[in-house]
């Protein structure tokens, strides 16, 4: 977790001035109303396509539930589909072309996999049936208490 406060700057810091320093070379070519138009435009499609794209998701995630598969990786997923719609939703060139690129369903599983493979992995076992510890469930009743379904600390009735 070294590393949070570094991409906590970029977001606040970086990301802004590589957006603004974006507009002012795309609007000094193509002009003022033609950059927010564009904008405007990458920010509406976007939810479109994230909107498209989270339905297939969610029936993705459905089928590994179904299949009795654990669904980190299309869990992780959705989670860089809501990624792409925060991108989407930003204004700027830049957080466009990350959003959109999430959008794009062999490079978001494929990432989904690969942070599915770094956060989720298998507990290590040195034998077979390792990771299992049996045990055996006696109940004591106690004789001198009327009310069984109060805990022994709350007063008796």
């Amino acid at each position: 977790m070294r590393w949070l406060p570094l991409i906590f700057l970029l977001a606040i810091v970086v990301v802004p001035a590589v957006e603004i320093a974006t507009f002012i070379e795309v609007g000094g070519r193509i002009g003022a109303l033609p950059t927010i138009l564009l904008t405007i435009f990458t920010a509406v499609l976007g939810i479109l396509l994230v909107r498209l794209q989270g339905f297939i998701a969610l029936a993705d995630l459905q089928q590994a539930m179904a299949e009795g598969r654990a669904p980190f990786a299309e869990m992780l997923s959705g989670a860089l589909l809501l990624l792409a719609g925060i991108c989407l939703l930003i204004p700027g060139f830049v957080t466009d072309s990350i959003g959109f690129l999430l959008l794009v369903p062999p490079l978001r599983r494929m990432l989904a996999r690969l942070l599915a493979n770094a956060l989720f992995r298998p507990l290590p076992t040195t034998r077979p049936g390792a990771g299992i510890i049996e045990v055996e469930v006696v109940e004591v009743r106690d004789a001198e208490r009327p009310n069984d379904d109060l805990p022994p600390t709350l007063p008796r009735r």
